[in-house]
C-alpha cells in the first residue's frame, strides 16, 4: 500500500504528448489523424480531439485572477447572477403586479418594456419594489430613450433612490439600421446619446447605451461575428462621444452589452471570456483614470435562433444547456427565453419554468458558488485565445473600413450576417447542422397549427419606419422556420402523404435504411408505414396498395438493390412516387431505368422533401 502522503499522480509515469499521438494513431488503424478527429469551426479555426498543459503554457491569458485586469476570469470575485424576467408594461399597473409576483418566486432583475414613458408610469412600473436588491432594466422606442432616462431620474430623484439604483435603459440608436436597414445619422446619434449620460449623471449604476449583440445572434451570426460586432459596436459609442468633448470615464460605464448564446457551449463559454478580455482593451486604449471603467456588464439571453414550434419542449433543453454556458463564464445576468415564445404570448406556465431553470443552476448545481470554473480548462482556454483572435481580426476590419456605424448605413453588417444565416439554413436543409424534432427524428405524428397563435416577431420588426430598406436589414427567420413552413404545409393539406417502408432483404441494413428513411420523411409530417420486413417484391408492393401508399421506399442493401429496385419499380408502374433509400453504386444504372428519387445522408433533405409536397399535397 502506498504511503498515507504519498500523491495519488506519483505513482503513473508521465506520458508525452508524442506517446500519446502514437498511441491515437494506431487506434485509427491508417485513418490520417487530421481527417478524422480534427475539426474546423464556423468560428475559422481548428480543433484538436485533445489537449495538455503545454498547449496554454505561454498563454497570458491564464495569469490574471477574477476581478483583475483585463477581467477574462471575470469582473467579480463572485459568480452570483442575477435572474432576469421580461415584462411588457403597456399597463404600468400589470407590470407592476406581474413583477412583484416574480419577485417574490425569486427573480432579482426585472426588464421592463415601456410603450409610453413618463413620471407616472414609472412611478407605478416599480411601486413597491425594492430597489436595493432588485434590478431594473427598461426598455421603450429609440425615440423615447431620452424621455424615459429623464422619466426614470425623476422618479428616483422624488424618491431618493439615486444611489442604490442599478439597473439600465435600453438605448440602442442602431436598431433601425439592423432591424429595417435604415440609414442612420452620426450627429443625431452622438447629439441623443451625449444628452442621454448628461440626464442620468445623478445615477451612477444605471447603464444607458446599449450593444444589443443578441439581434446578430438571433439573426443567425456565428460567435465569432456576434463578438467582432459587438465589440465594435462598444468602440462606436466610445469614440462618438469622446470626440463630442466627453470622457471616457463618462462613457464607457455607461454602456451595457446585451448578448445572445447559442447552444454550442464550450463555445459560449469561450465567447463570454475574451468579451471581457478584449473590452477592457479597448477601453483602456483611451486611457480612463481607472482600468475598472473597462469592466463590461454583460447581459446574457437564451436564442430565438434555434427555437423551434415543433417539439417544443426541446427548447426547454437547448435553452437549459445556454443559459449554463452562460453562468459558468460569469455573465452579470441571465434571460432563459420562455420555451413557447415562437408561437405564442408566454403564459404563467413557460415564464415559471424559464425562472426555474435558472434556480435550478443556482439552487441544484451550485454553479453561482464558483468563480469561472473554466479557468485552466486547457481545451477552454485554448478556445478563449481562438474566439480572441477571429474576433479581433474582425473587429480591426471594421476600424479600418471607417467604423460600425458606417458599415451599418451601407449594409456591410447586416450582409455578413445574412450570409452566415443561409450558411446556416442550407447546413440545416442538409442536416449538418440538426436541430431534434425538426430536421432529426421529429415526432411524426405531432401537429403544430392549432397552437400557433403568432409568428412570434415583436411589434416593432412588424412596422416598417419610413426609409426602411429591408434588402439591408438583418434576416429575421429562425433556423428551422423553412422546415416547420413544410410540416405546416401538410397539415393544412387535405391529404396527407402516406410513407411505406418495403423493408427486404438483409436485416441490418433494411432496419437501418427504414429508420433513416422514416426520419427523413417524417421531417415533412408525412404518416410513415414501418414494416418488419417481406419475402418478396409482390409481397411488399401488396401490402402498400392496401395501405394506400403515396411513397414507396425500398429498404435494403446495397448489393440486393441491383436486382430488387428494377423489379420494385417496374411491378409498381407508377401506381406511387418511387424511392431508394441509399446511393448504392449501381444508382447510374438504377437512373437509366428511370428511377429518379434517392434518399442518403448527402442529400438535400428540404430540397427533396419540397419537390414531394409539390407533387403530392392537394389544397
Amino acid at each position: 500500500m502506498a504511503e498515507k502522503n504519498e500523491k495519488l499522480f506519483d505513482q503513473f509515469p508521465p506520458i508525452t504528448t508524442e506517446e500519446w499521438r502514437a498511441k491515437v494513431d494506431a487506434d485509427l488503424k491508417g485513418v490520417p489523424f487530421e481527417k478524422k478527429l480534427v475539426w474546423r469551426t464556423n468560428e475559422g479555426f481548428n480543433v484538436q480531439p485533445m489537449y495538455r498543459a503545454e498547449d496554454i503554457e505561454n498563454f497570458t491569458t491564464t495569469s490574471s485572477l477574477p476581478g483583475q485586469f483585463p477581467y477574462i476570469r471575470g469582473t467579480r470575485t463572485d459568480n452570483d447572477w442575477l435572474t432576469r424576467q421580461e415584462i411588457p408594461a403597456t399597463d404600468p399597473a400589470e407590470a407592476n403586479k406581474q413583477a412583484l409576483e416574480a419577485i417574490s418566486k425569486g427573480v432579482n432583475s426585472i426588464g421592463f418594456h415601456v410603450s409610453e414613458p413618463s413620471a407616472e408610469s414609472i412611478t407605478a412600473l416599480i411601486k413597491d419594489i425594492d430597489l436595493e436588491k432588485v434590478e431594473i432594466n427598461v426598455k421603450s422606442c429609440t425615440c423615447k430613450a431620452l424621455n424615459l432616462v429623464k422619466a426614470l431620474v425623476e422618479v428616483l430623484k422624488a424618491e431618493g433612490k439615486t444611489e442604490v439604483f442599478h439597473g439600465s435603459v435600453d438605448y440602442n440608436p442602431f436598431r433601425p439600421a439592423l432591424k429595417h436597414g435604415k440609414t442612420v445619422d452620426a450627429s443625431a446619434v452622438a447629439q441623443t446619446a451625449k444628452a442621454i449620460i448628461e440626464a442620468a449623471k445623478d445615477v451612477p449604476a444605471l447603464r444607458v447605451l446599449a450593444v444589443d449583440s443578441d439581434m446578430l445572434n438571433n439573426a443567425g451570426a456565428y460567435i465569432f461575428q456576434e463578438l467582432g460586432y459587438a465589440l465594435a459596436w462598444g468602440a462606436q459609442y466610445l469614440t462618438m462621444l469622446t470626440d463630442a468633448g466627453m470622457s471616457i470615464d463618462e462613457v464607457a460605464p455607461r454602456i451595457k452589452f446585451n448578448m445572445g448564446i447559442s447552444s454550442n457551449y464550450f463555445m459560449e463559454i469561450a465567447k463570454f471570456r475574451a468579451a471581457r478580455m478584449l473590452w477592457a482593451e479597448i477601453v483602456r486604449q483611451y486611457e480612463p483614470s481607472c482600468c475598472c471603467a473597462g469592466k463590461m456588464v454583460a447581459h446574457a439571453t437564451t436564442s430565438r435562433f434555434n427555437m423551434t414550434i415543433y417539439d417544443a419542449h426541446v427548447n426547454l433543453l437547448r435553452s437549459q444547456t445556454e443559459a449554463m454556458s452562460a453562468a459558468l463564464a460569469g455573465v452579470d445576468s441571465i434571460t432563459v427565453t420562455p420555451f413557447d415564445v415562437t408561437y405564442k404570448t408566454p403564459d404563467a406556465f413557460s415564464e415559471r419554468i424559464a425562472r426555474n431553470q435558472q434556480f435550478l443552476l443556482k439552487e441544484e448545481s451550485h454553479l453561482d458558488k464558483v468563480v469561472d470554473p473554466a479557468g485552466g480548462s486547457y481545451y477552454v482556454e485554448t478556445l478563449t485565445v481562438s474566439i480572441s483572435k477571429e474576433a479581433w481580426k474582425l473587429f480591426i476590419n471594421v476600424a479600418e473600413e471607417d467604423g460600425f456605424l458606417s458599415q451599418l448605413n451601407n449594409g456591410t453588417v447586416q450582409q455578413a450576417v445574412k450570409e452566415t444565416s443561409e450558411k446556416r439554413h442550407n447546413d440545416m436543409a442538409r442536416r449538418k447542422e440538426i436541430l431534434l424534432g425538426t430536421n432529426q427524428y421529429p415526432n411524426f405524428n405531432e401537429t403544430a397549427s392549432q397552437k400557433i397563435e403568432n409568428d412570434g416577431t415583436c411589434c416593432c420588426c412588424k412596422h416598417q419606419p419610413e426609409g426602411s430598406d429591408q434588402s439591408k436589414a438583418l434576416p429575421k427567420e429562425r433556423m428551422a422556420s423553412d422546415f416547420e413552413q413544410l410540416r405546416l404545409a401538410t397539415e393544412r393539406s387535405a391529404n396527407r402523404p402516406k410513407v411505406f417502408m418495403l423493408t427486404i432483404g438483409n436485416l441490418a441494413m433494411r432496419l437501418a435504411r427504414a429508420q433513416f428513411s422514416s426520419n427523413f420523411f417524417g421531417c415533412a409530417g408525412y404518416e410513415i408505414i414501418d414494416n418488419i420486413g417481406f419475402n418478396t417484391i409482390d409481397e411488399g408492393l401488396t401490402a402498400a396498395a392496401e395501405k394506400n401508399a403515396d411513397i414507396i421506399v425500398l429498404c435494403s442493401s446495397d448489393d440486393e438493390y441491383a436486382t430488387l429496385a428494377p423489379e420494385a419499380y417496374q411491378k409498381l408502374a407508377g401506381k406511387a412516387e418511387f424511392v431508394v433509400a441509399g446511393a448504392p453504386a449501381c444508382t447510374d444504372d438504377l437512373k437509366a431505368i428511370g428511377i429518379e428519387n434517392f434518399i442518403h445522408v448527402r442529400s438535400n433533405v428540404l430540397e427533396t422533401l419540397t419537390s414531394f409536397n409539390e407533387r403530392l399535397l392537394k389544397a
